[in-house]
């Protein structure tokens, strides 16, 4: 079992661990299939829509501390905010083809766009049984208004094996198909307002497969008192933190977050740490002192480890519990029959074949809006494209089982298991396993006698490590697997949205 950590708080901050005793759920017993297979889909197609938006009614971000307050020094995370580099605000709108899409302004009336519209995005196309879903996170605070302001594709491909999550930053600037250029997590609130055919979801759909070409079947949103909940139900997750985070969190939960004393500086360490709904949710939605791009990257972790524990023997004494918040917790246009016809699939998915892409600081480009002053992200067409086809793309059947490598612990397991999940989100079949340590306390790389020189450049290289440390085995101990050896030294800090290109 994963070794736990416990994150070292400032005062007044913890992480506890709630497990609330089970409760009958609707339909009861009467779900199709293997509880624990429904329990896992459940999770992947319905909880990955877990409510990372900025605040639930009535709350907000943190206050920003006063200039002349001490306040804890702290090291920059690694994914820091961009400053926006602007752009010709002269920029006229072009005369756009966009053949049987809706034109500007169809729905609404809307001042001329700072930049022309794009033209529509060439439409994927994807094999049979494929099931698309839009995993929502909204910012709402009272009335029906919000912004979606997470939004994941999951693409889930029986046909070829392999699940893709892609990250799309809610600031993406983008057509609005029918109505006009605008920040990509307000199509939904516009939508709804505008009274456009579907009104907010279809919207979103559109507004996805026109920029992005990829048509979506479902979606599913979640709001913070849900997701909550439901890790609670799940008994907490071990979620593997791989950079130290650092950011306002509420000194305990009840205290006044309009008072700069409420709220303290608290750090998650790297480790594999044991969460409840409530840190979970902070770890996943705090963004005050990184980046949304940062922001993405830990909502991925929480979906890793929200998959990894509904697959836990002891979930099946809490399904009816699970299923019922689930059906209260989430608003969805699927149902029952869409997590029963993937469960098989989806609790037997590799771990390698879990992709985890982001479109981030290769794929876009800052922008200030010329009127407004709003910071937003330029889509980078080209990029953007390269990154889907990657995240998309099938096992070829002479390359269907992903690189093996066998991570053998330094120090301590728990460094053993996030390089495991590094390596896992670069796409390699990657264990830990027993085995002797580095003799000199270096990181080494054995690699197979008939290996291909490329496959060992592409694990150095999502390993972060140098050519000279890959040797080949032994002829004496010959094995067809890459096995790595950790050094006390090794950092498993790294950005995902760089290991794209080794997966």
């Amino acid at each position: 079992m994963a070794a736990r950590s416990r994150a070292s708080s400032p005062p007044g901050s913890r992480i506890v661990s709630p497990r609330p005793p089970g409760r009958e759920g609707r339909k009861g017993s009467n779900a199709r299939g293997n509880p624990r297979r429904l329990a896992a889909a459940s999770c992947l197609f319905l909880v990955g829509c877990t409510s990372f938006g900025q605040a639930a009614e009535g709350a907000f971000l943190p206050p920003k501390p006063s200039p002349t307050k001490a306040s804890t020094v702290v090291p920059p995370t690694p994914f820091a905010p961009n400053a926006p580099t602007g752009l010709p605000s002269t920029a006229s709108p072009a005369e756009t083809q966009i053949g049987d899409w809706p034109a500007p302004n169809t729905y609404g009336r809307a001042a001329t766009p700072p930049i022309p519209i794009p033209p529509p995005a060439e439409p994927f196309t994807f094999p049979e049984r494929t099931l698309n879903v839009l995993l929502l996170g909204s910012d709402r605070r009272s009335g029906i208004g919000f912004r979606t302001d997470t939004i994941l594709i999951a693409s889930v491909q029986p046909a070829t094996g392999l699940v893709a999550l892609i990250s799309i930053p809610r600031d993406l600037y983008v057509y609005l198909p029918g109505y006009t250029i605008s920040r990509i997590n307000t199509a939904w609130i516009y939508g709804e307002t505008l009274g456009t055919p579907g009104g907010g979801p279809q919207l979103l759909f559109d507004t996805v497969r026109y920029n992005l070409g990829v048509p979506i079947d479902r979606y599913a949103l979640v709001e913070m008192a849900g997701f909550q909940q439901i890790v609670d139900i799940l008994g907490g997750v071990d979620v593997r933190v791989a950079c130290d985070f650092t950011d306002w969190r509420l000194r305990q939960p009840g205290l006044p977050q309009q008072a700069l004393s409420s709220w303290a500086l608290f750090t998650m360490p790297r480790g594999v740490v044991h969460l409840d709904g409530d840190a979970a949710l902070w770890y996943a939605r705090s963004r005050s002192r990184s980046s949304d791009f940062d922001r993405a990257r830990r909502q991925h972790d929480v979906l890793r480890a929200l998959y990894r524990a509904a697959l836990r023997p002891e979930v099946l004494t809490r399904i009816p519990e699970l299923y019922r918040a689930l059906g209260s917790a989430v608003k969805t246009n699927g149902d029952l029959d869409d997590v029963l016809s993937l469960a098989p699939f989806v609790t037997s998915l590799e771990p390698a074949h879990l992709r985890s892409r982001f479109i981030g600081r290769a794929q876009v480009r800052s922008y200030r809006v010329p009127v407004s002053g709003a910071a937003v992200l330029l889509p980078q067409a080209e990029a953007i494209r390269s990154l889907l086809e990657e995240a998309f793309a099938p096992y070829e059947e002479s390359d269907s089982a992903p690189v093996r490598v066998e991570v053998v612990p330094g120090s301590t397991l728990e460094t053993a298991q996030l390089v495991q999940e590094r390596l896992l989100y670069a796409g390699f079949d990657a264990v830990v396993t027993e085995g002797d340590p580095s003799p000199d306390g270096v990181s080494h790389v054995m690699a197979p006698a008939d290996a291909p020189p490329e496959a060992g450049e592409r694990l150095l290289s999502a390993l972060g490590l140098p050519s000279q440390v890959l040797t080949v085995w032994p002829a004496s101990e010959s094995s067809d697997t890459y096995r790595l050896l950790l050094g006390e030294d090794y950092d498993p800090c790294f950005d995902p949205s760089a290991l794209a290109a080794s997966g």
